[in-house]
């Protein structure tokens, strides 16, 4: 390992004791040390965007890390790898001032793109749009007020702010956001497209579905008018295309969309893409349309944790004007866990029966509505939800049970939830422990072990358990 590796590897170990490991996993592992000249260690990041976010959020801990590894005349360069270069087959590095001079907000050197948009005096007209005031297809209800943010999808949704705030004049061109089904794909893309319609009415913006796209080239096919197909499209500023995995295995749409994408990069106009995989796990999908893929940023979206569930039905019965109990709420949010249409179609289903057969929502209801949704009736809790429940129980905040204290009830709270992520959880004992501060599994397996013994010989502890148990049980 050269110096500059070891260098930056003693600054992530204090990092990652100082912010949250979800924080760590988005915003330091991707960084590569790159050199280490005297007292400057340079590091390169993905993009202009992200050293900004680390300047922005993360600056403060840079320096302290930094000083104490390189001395109070340590300073940090960043080396951004721009891999948008249209001319030139090698990364293009952009070196910053160090940091602390006060000069790091200068702007970045960038690849010049030229500018040769033609003027299309007569668009191809697509069924359903209008010849003169293009309707970009956006879902009003989809927009940056309702989109809750968490660890799953901070960073996809801070690039869409980015993008949303300066079309085309970002790094991340093409966005595209991928992750599994009811995540929050198509809600993020339209928020992004309507934010940049409010803020620049002349834009113009176009959502598109995948499928959509592909019938509509067969219909210029059908009608010898490919020209002003691509025309049509190349008139458009933002331009949005949802679940492009659809194109998959179709070589001609592919074609015709890969002189779209080229044309409107080259013009600095803004491509914004969903997909159910990132570029490296798509099949059926040219090289040269996947490398494009590839020079802006591709932000996944994963399945939300627990408070950020929380989160998204306490502002959906808001704006219901409903008011759930804290114990429902709960229950909704750790019972279905993997797709958020399916919660909020739970929690829809719940407000029609309780209206509409005039009945107070009660657990009893929400459990009926809750096994329509899951098919497995049988399920288990989740970690993160034990850790809840035990916290809440001994009146102790969830951070505090992650933290490396050796507190005597701290210590305690921690092992019960141990104990009993491994009775009601499939996880692995190396999983809870990641999940309770980073413990090993010889950690997982002494705590339970201690649990065990104490149950045996302290009735008050014995007491504890059957209470949380109980708390526990979602049958």
């Amino acid at each position: 390992m050269n110096n500059h590796e070891r260098t930056w590897g003693r600054c992530l170990e204090i990092i990652k004791d100082n912010i949250p490991l979800q924080a760590f996993k988005t915003w330091f592992e991707p960084i590569i040390p790159v050199k280490l000249t005297k007292n400057i260690l340079t590091i390169q990041v993905p993009s202009h965007f992200f050293y900004e976010w680390l300047e922005e959020n993360y600056i403060g801990l840079l320096k302290k890390v930094i000083k104490k590894q390189l001395g109070s005349n340590g300073a940090l360069e960043y080396s951004i790898v721009m891999e948008n270069n249209l001319t030139k087959s090698t990364p293009y590095t952009v070196k910053l001032p160090a940091l602390g001079t006060g000069s790091s907000r200068n702007s970045p050197k960038t690849i010049p793109l030229s500018v040769t948009e033609k003027q299309i005096r007569n668009p191809f007209i697509i069924p359903g749009l209008k010849k003169i005031n293009i309707e970009s297809n956006l879902n009003p209800a989809y927009n940056f007020d309702n989109f809750i943010e968490g660890d799953c999808n901070r960073l996809a949704r801070a690039s869409g702010f980015a993008v949303s705030n300066k079309p085309g004049g970002t790094a991340f061109n093409p966005l595209l956001i991928y992750g599994g089904v009811g995540l929050g794909k198509t809600h993020l893309a339209n928020a992004i497209g309507l934010a940049i319609k409010e803020q620049f009415a002349s834009k113009t913006v176009l959502y598109v579905q995948s499928e959509k796209f592909a019938h509509q080239f067969i219909d210029a096919i059908k009608n010898q008018s490919i020209n002003d197909f691509i025309h049509f499209y190349q008139m458009v500023d933002v331009l949005i295309i949802d679940d492009v995995q659809f194109f998959s295995g179709k070589e001609k749409t592919q074609d015709v969309f890969f002189s779209i994408f080229n044309h409107l990069h080259q013009n600095g106009k803004q491509i914004i893409l969903t997909s159910d995989k990132a570029p490296v796990e798509m099949k059926g999908m040219e090289q040269r349309l996947l490398s494009r893929f590839k020079w802006g940023l591709s932000a996944d979206l994963s399945a939300p944790d627990l408070e950020t569930r929380i989160a998204i039905l306490n502002k959906k019965t808001y704006g219901n004007g409903i008011e759930l109990s804290k114990e429902i709420v709960e229950y909704l949010a750790y019972s279905i866990n993997t797709n958020m249409r399916e919660m909020e179609g739970a929690l829809n289903t719940l407000l029609a029966q309780a209206s509409l057969n005039k009945r107070a929502i009660t657990m009893d209801l929400a459990r009926q509505m809750v096994d329509k949704f899951v098919k497995n009736t049988a399920r288990e809790v989740s970690i993160e939800y034990i850790q809840k429940v035990v916290c809440d129980y001994f009146d102790l905040p969830i951070e505090m049970l992650k933290s490396k204290t050796r507190k005597r009830e701290v210590v305690q709270a921690r092992q019960i939830s141990m104990y009993f992520s491994k009775k009601m959880t499939k996880s692995s004992l190396a999983n809870i422990g990641a999940h309770c501060g980073g413990k090993d599994h010889a950690t997982v397996l002494h705590a339970c072990r201690t649990v065990v013994n104490l149950s045996e010989t302290d009735k008050r502890f014995r007491l504890y358990l059957d209470e949380l148990e109980k708390k526990l049980s979602i049958q």
